[in-house]
């Protein structure tokens, strides 16, 4: 067991320190021995894991789709709303998101980003959109699929823009204003007045998922 938890703390030392690189300097300035000395890891412990540096920016990207901390929702439309706001809320702080936001929008990873993150995403929101749809939330007219398509486009698009004009500080409040200018082309004026896409949204959404996660995990302690 012991070495088992050994080996998980060196995988996540290398994709930490490949992410922190990655989100410095980009995917091609950077080396494995970068790597290496940040992680604080011996070459053999790395490949054991990874193999090569496309393998490390593979596991970074892998490490982007994650529902972490966004509880379900009675409203699948707010709950799909949560989903993109509480990622706008740990991507500034977070290296591996940083890194994979980077690594997603470089041209030269299209071979791994066509199958990875983006495609992925696309699929949560898409199938979140389509709860929403069966429950009458949304208009008639939206098509999960293309809907998801398209508001993961301009998430990422908003994401570049913030990133180059405030170094990501305004992240959260430029998804904020990307939500309410969306929602009135999708919701029914019903479920429209109750979503909350305030810009703290996700703050308060991630803090109540990491309630929930302690509260289980109290509980399954007894």
């Amino acid at each position: 067991m012991a070495q088992q938890e050994r080996g998980i703390r060196t995988r996540r030392a290398a994709l930490e320190a490949a992410a922190a690189l990655f989100a410095e300097r980009g995917y091609e300035a950077c080396t494995i021995s970068e790597v290496l000395a940040r992680a604080g890891v011996t070459k053999g412990a790395l490949y054991f894991h990874f193999d090569s540096k496309e393998s490390l920016a593979r596991g970074v990207l892998e490490e982007q789709v994650s529902l972490e901390g966004v509880a379900p929702q009675a409203s699948k439309l707010q709950e799909w709303v949560d989903v993109g706001m509480a990622l706008a809320h740990r991507l500034p702080d977070e290296p591996l998101l940083r890194a994979g936001a980077r690594l997603a929008t470089d041209p030269h990873m299209q071979k791994l980003v066509s199958t990875g993150p983006w495609a992925t995403w696309s699929d949560v929101s898409a199938q979140l959109l389509a709860e929403a749809k069966a429950l009458g939330e949304v208009l008639p007219h939206v098509e999960p699929e293309a809907t998801a398509r398209f508001v993961i486009s301009a998430w990422t698009g908003v994401l570049l823009v913030s990133q180059v004009t405030t170094g990501l500080t305004d992240l959260e409040e430029q998804i904020s204003v990307l939500f309410r200018h969306i929602l009135p082309a999708l919701a029914t004026p019903a479920i429209l007045v109750q979503l909350d896409t305030s810009p703290d949204r996700g703050a308060r959404v991630v803090a109540e998922g990491r309630r929930l996660k302690e509260e289980a995990a109290a509980v399954a302690a007894g």
